[in-house]
């Protein structure tokens, strides 16, 4: 037994040395190169609009030195990088780890936060948005993940400034999101279902007092009322109307 015990060692000792000469053959993650050079190197990679091969060596830095400043700076610069190239979803997925990672560090999460809220607006637009089309007519699920997104951020860092940021965004995407409501309930007027769009603009009218798509939703809810024949309900919409927005004139079309 002792014998055994004894090849054993031995036999430890034999593997733990071929172990540590497999090591040492082994090139190092880093290259050689200190957490900066691999830092600085990244970012002209991306100035260059490298982004693939920046996104590398920004992955090479994070798992060569972990424990660095620089590993958490570049988690954050993945995140951008893929923004930038337009991997919306990739992006804001490494921006959700990060915020797990780090859930209480002021001074990156909050951007992390805000930079999701800024990634799910630009999901949503197009480039003739500012010529001839209108984003709250397309799908708004981005448009309603980034008022979500800023609202956390106001609510778990009110005091920093991408919150400050996210409360002038708030208004913008709010207005969307009821546009969008109303666009549908013109879709339910134009396809002969006048109770749904009803209780659309309801819905605008009651959740949202303040948007600027109020006088609209009245004015379509009155000619909803009126294709019902609920003559009293549609003078009641028009009298709400008249009495708060006396200079509206109607800018929406029903024709196709």
């Amino acid at each position: 037994m002792r014998n055994i015990a004894i090849i054993l060692t031995l036999l430890s000792f034999t593997l733990s040395g071929c172990f540590w000469q497999d090591e040492e053959k082994r090139p190092p993650i880093s290259g050689g190169m200190s957490p900066k050079m691999m830092f600085d190197e990244a970012k002209n990679e991306m100035s260059a609009a490298t982004i693939d091969s920046a996104i590398a060596l920004f992955e090479k830095l994070a798992a060569a030195y972990p424990a660095s400043k620089y590993s958490k700076q570049a988690k954050l610069e993945i995140a951008y990088a893929l923004y930038d190239n337009e991997q919306y979803d990739l992006a804001i997925s490494r921006l959700n780890k990060y915020i797990k990672l780090y859930p209480d560090d002021l001074s990156s999460t909050p951007y992390a936060y805000y930079l999701r809220g800024v990634i799910s607006e630009d999901k949503s637009r197009s480039l003739l948005d500012e010529i001839m089309t209108d984003n709250a007519q397309r799908d708004v699920d981005s448009v309603r993940d980034a008022f979500n997104y800023y609202l956390a951020l106001i609510k778990r860092f009110p005091e920093t400034e991408y919150a400050n940021e996210a409360k002038d965004r708030l208004p913008i995407l709010r207005n969307i999101l009821v546009r969008h409501e109303f666009y549908v309930a013109i879709f339910y007027t134009k396809n002969k279902s006048p109770i749904a769009a009803i209780n659309r603009c309801k819905f605008i009218v009651e959740k949202y007092p303040n948007s600027p798509s109020i006088p609209e939703a009245l004015h379509l809810m009155a000619h909803n009322y009126d294709i019902l024949g609920t003559e009293q309900l549609a003078i009641d919409a028009r009298r709400v109307l008249d009495k708060n927005y006396p200079q509206y004139k109607p800018k929406y079309s029903l024709d196709d």
